[in-house]
């Protein structure tokens, strides 16, 4: 009984996560293209290519929902519009964003994950307890 209602207590730390690990993703994305955009000038692609989650977000798809997928949208919009200076300039002002929602997805990962767990494993033993 406890492990089922803990494994639902995963499955809902799961979504905090991915989460973490999409801006996680982004944020090492966005440095890599700013340092390919003044070194390297390699395509968008080949720099997407090394991460899991980036190569399906450039295709149009969304991995979050609500303000996150937001976020996302506005900033994959805007990637590759124009020249290399004002598309630096665009990528430094976005890290800043970039590392905020990584910062706080982090800490959303770190603080609820194990609440979930532990909360779904207590009330799981709680539910044996009343059964038996």
């Amino acid at each position: 009984m406890a492990g089922l209602t803990a494994s639902i207590g995963i499955f809902l730390s799961s979504k905090k996560k991915k989460r973490m690990q999409v801006f996680a993703e982004l944020y090492e994305f966005n440095e890599q293209l700013i340092l390919n955009i003044k070194f390297s000038r390699n395509s968008l692609s080949s720099v997407a290519s090394k991460f899991k989650f980036v190569p399906d977000i450039l295709k149009g798809e969304k991995l979050l929902e609500g303000t996150d997928g937001d976020i996302i949208s506005d900033y994959v919009y805007n990637l590759g519009k124009s020249d290399a200076i004002s598309q630096i300039d665009y990528l430094s002002e976005k890290k800043a964003v970039l590392s905020k929602c990584k910062d706080e997805s982090f800490d959303d990962y770190k603080k609820y994950s194990s609440l979930y767990i532990k909360v779904f494993f207590m009330l799981g033993i709680l539910l044996a307890v009343l059964l038996a």
